[in-house]
């Protein structure tokens, strides 16, 4: 129930300020992400019905045991494969449509001291003389993290089954940082979309295994050279921003300076998870090199909602983030992803 009114207030909090965001930008983000989860859905149902046909095979006894794991192997490479490829186009494309959001807003204030049109027979404003009536109170940065990662058991990360310095996250994204006092530059709304990747590397030959409503760990019959576990999120992050800069500004018709001295940031985020993929590299009893990428649901929540934090000077920050929601979502013990690392918000 805690958890419930605290995904309720966030997702109300979250809805409030969706005015500020660019529509059109949501809208194709969106898009994408509704592409990328239909994708995922239409080949796994496919698998399925071809597992099925495979199952069937043997136990008309048309293929042996082996034959038949072969041959299912096979297929679930095929599938996840050709996931992969439909996929790989539509996150370069959203990565495009977050460059193109950074360049946009570059340009506008490469821009801020022309003219927008020039007709001699028609008066035209000048868009100097208009920002000097109103200056901006908003600005754009573009958003990159990176750090360690982890899982939090019973309130803790000590004896983790999961590498330290081995498991990583990174995000990157685009936030709009709104001033919200007229007259002074120390409160400030931060909010935008983000790429969360968040990585997990179990210890001691261990990996994922979805059993039923589970999803435990268990250690490999083989050597694992590496042995990974991601999940992919796309978040609607939100900050509250304490600027130090001061009120300094070139003068009384423009924005105030930011992001020149300490700054702190309070708030959470609120996504969807994109995809989650399970890397295993071994050799086998024949010692050829062996691949295998496994994309599946593996029990892990669909939403993800969490607290997250900064506190730095200028452009670099030192950022935490921890999911209120456990990573999996029956398991019998809840554990919750926890990051720690270093965040970039460059203008």
């Amino acid at each position: 129930m805690k958890n419930k009114t605290i995904y309720i207030l966030l997702f109300t909090f979250l809805f409030s300020i969706s005015n500020y965001a660019q529509e059109t930008f949501e809208s194709k983000v969106k898009a994408i992400a509704e592409k990328i989860k239909t994708i995922t859905k239409n080949e796994k149902d496919s698998l399925k019905l071809e597992v099925e046909a495979v199952n069937i095979d043997f136990k008309n006894g048309l293929l042996t045991e082996y034959q038949a794991e072969e041959k299912k192997l096979k297929l679930a490479e095929k599938r996840a494969q050709t996931i992969e490829n439909k996929i790989s186009g539509l996150q370069k494309e959203l990565n495009t449509l977050v460059q193109q959001k950074v360049d946009e807003s570059v340009n506008n204030d490469d821009n801020s001291g022309r003219y927008s049109f020039h007709f001699p027979s028609m008066k035209v404003k000048d868009k100097v003389k208009e920002k000097e009536h109103k200056p901006s109170r908003t600005t754009s940065q573009f958003v990159f993290a990176f750090g360690l990662n982890n899982l939090m058991t019973d309130n803790t990360v000590d004896h983790s089954d999961f590498r330290y310095w081995g498991s990583h996250f990174y995000e990157f994204g685009v936030t709009y940082n709104k001033n919200l006092f007229k007259n002074d530059n120390l409160l400030h709304l931060k909010y935008g979309l983000s790429l969360m990747y968040n990585n997990l590397r179990p210890e001691n030959d261990q990996y994922f295994v979805d059993n039923g409503n589970q999803t435990t760990l268990v250690t490999h019959m083989l050597d694992l050279k590496e042995s990974r576990f991601k999940n992919v999120h796309l978040v609607a992050p939100v900050h509250l921003e304490f600027d130090f800069s001061g009120n300094n500004r070139k003068s009384e018709h423009h924005r105030f300076k930011t992001h020149e001295s300490v700054r702190i940031g309070l708030g959470g985020y609120l996504g969807t998870n994109l995809k989650t993929k399970q890397i295993l590299k071994y050799r086998d009893v024949a010692d050829n090199k062996v691949v295998e990428k496994t994309k599946g649901n593996y029990n892990v929540n669909n939403f993800i909602y969490g607290l997250s934090a900064y506190v730095g000077y200028e452009e670099t920050s030192l950022y935490v983030k921890y999911d209120l929601n456990p990573l999996f979502k029956n398991n019998a013990v809840d554990q919750n992803n926890i990051s720690l690392g270093i965040r970039f918000d460059l203008n």
